[in-house]
């Protein structure tokens, strides 16, 4: 995290607060927990509400290559942020509750899904739509990262028994503000 992106961020969390999922950008700790199972062999990755582009930066170091990112912002000011920090990703303006209404890709071909989205704040409908139409792009074996910070996981127990998905905590760190946990939910079926 650059302390240059904590204005930008804070402005656009006091403009919206149920949007923004913090008060400041992820930290290296907690990017490096939500990347730390996607590498270059992963193929492409999606990421959900990238913001600054914390976890963005992250996937980086981990090896996939920028144009295998497609970045999935609501925000203008961010999109145009994220435009200039990574010319070759794939940035789109756009509510990742609609993901499964478009062709995004041809056929399953994400190999991770990364979310930095604020599903504590999102009622079960708006988290199975969004969840819905992400595991329509990941291919069997692929996994969907989400970040929360909160006790458990935020997708709701009956979300995940309605799509068929399972969650497991891969982490925790105290050093993020807010602190952070992230989980790996998969399909039930990969899980086994």
């Amino acid at each position: 995290m650059s302390i240059a992106d904590i204005p930008p961020f804070f402005l656009a969390w006091l403009r919206n607060p149920r949007s923004i999922a913090a008060v400041a950008p992820s930290g290296g700790r907690v990017a490096a927990l939500m990347t730390q199972d996607i590498d270059s062999a992963t193929g492409p990755v999606m990421e959900l509400g990238p913001g600054t582009g914390a976890f963005t930066y992250s996937l980086l170091k981990r090896g996939v290559c920028e144009k295998d990112l497609t970045l999935v912002e609501f925000s203008t000011d961010f999109v145009q942020l994220l435009k200039s920090r990574f010319p070759q990703a794939r940035v789109l303006k756009m509510d990742a509750t609609r993901l499964a209404d478009f062709r995004l890709f041809e056929r399953a071909s994400v190999g991770a899904v990364v979310s930095g989205l604020g599903f504590r704040a999102m009622q079960p409908e708006q988290v199975t739509a969004i969840l819905s139409g992400a595991f329509k792009y990941l291919r069997p074996n692929g996994a969907f990262y989400q970040i929360t910070y909160g006790p458990r996981c935020p997708v709701p127990d009956s979300v995940l028994d309605h799509l068929s998905l399972n969650s497991a905590h891969i982490g925790r760190t105290v050093w993020n503000i807010p602190p952070a946990s992230v989980y790996r939910i998969c399909r039930s079926d990969d899980c086994a």
